[in-house]
């Protein structure tokens, strides 16, 4: 039986920059996207209904009931296009990337279902299609579908190309680090301080306005994980020539000039941290 294949490439937050508090409770948001290499695992086979079974190193807890997001991408899709042109999936799941990490996760995983689908049923289907059926799902699965570096305003929804051909950062050796401790979104977004500190991109210009930004989630992060901080401060000390925090942590990120450079610090943290969670890449 034919096994189709994907990847939920794990999704980071290069600079968020909040610039409002909506009347509905979400965020006006400024952001730029980035993927790395590597992510969960999906694999698929037709079969006589849906069903969905998890498995990996970050699979206790998770349900893989029709809630799931992977689940709700395949209804999506099917509910669109017909019964005929998608049919009932028997899905496994690797889940490699933590939970509650600021790195896409469930918003990962939906959009690699939809590529699934899209790939093998319904290869009429662009990503800009494909991400207007599926962003109902959550404001950052529209920016995973195409898993490639790019500027997220609205609630993370509106996407535009990055702003610089330099910050189209593909092959850039990546480490992420996480301290195993689930940070919960909404409860960071609601301790918001409200401060609007500016745009994202303006002048300068280039990796010189990445540098100059921030991620305004850290603080209210920091407050529900203080491991962040020390995360943050191990990173700093490896010399990348960016580190900050993803999306609403715990995950960091450092960003390095050489794949060299990027292992040996992986193996400095696993010396002095064996109990973090690592993943090293490349930038897509």
């Amino acid at each position: 039986m034919t096994v189709f294949t994907e990847t939920g490439w794990a999704k980071i937050n290069l600079a968020l920059h909040v610039r409002a508090r909506r009347a509905d409770g979400y965020h006006e948001i400024e952001t730029l996207f980035a993927f790395v290499d590597k992510g969960d695992g999906i694999e698929a086979r037709v079969a006589a209904a849906d069903r969905l079974t998890i498995d990996g190193e970050f699979a206790e807890g998770l349900d893989g009931g029709a809630g799931n997001l992977v689940l709700r991408a395949l209804a999506l899709l099917r509910e669109r296009h017909g019964a005929d042109r998608v049919p009932p999936l028997a899905v496994r799941l690797a889940k490699r990337l933590p939970v509650a990490a600021g790195i896409g996760g469930g918003s990962a995983d939906a959009a690699a279902m939809a590529r699934l689908v899209r790939r093998h049923f319904l290869p009429e289907l662009g990503d800009a299609a494909l991400a207007r059926l599926v962003a109902p799902l959550g404001a950052d699965v529209a920016a995973c579908v195409a898993s490639a570096t790019c500027f997220g305003t609205g609630v993370g929804d509106r996407l535009a190309p990055a702003p610089e051909p330099e910050l189209r950062l593909g092959g850039t050796p990546v480490l992420l680090v996480n301290p195993r401790e689930a940070v919960a979104t909404g409860p960071v977004f609601a301790a918001w301080d409200g401060i609007d500190r500016g745009p994202l991109f303006g002048d300068p210009a280039g990796r010189a306005a990445l540098f100059a930004a921030r991620n305004d989630l850290q603080r209210a992060a920091i407050a529900q994980c203080p491991a962040i901080v020390d995360v943050l401060t191990e990173l700093g000390a490896l010399r990348p020539w960016l580190a900050r925090m993803s999306g609403s942590g715990a995950t960091c990120f450092a960003l390095f000039d050489a794949v060299a450079e990027r292992d040996a610090a992986s193996v400095t943290l696993a010396a002095s941290h064996p109990h973090w969670w690592q993943m090293a890449g490349t930038l897509r």
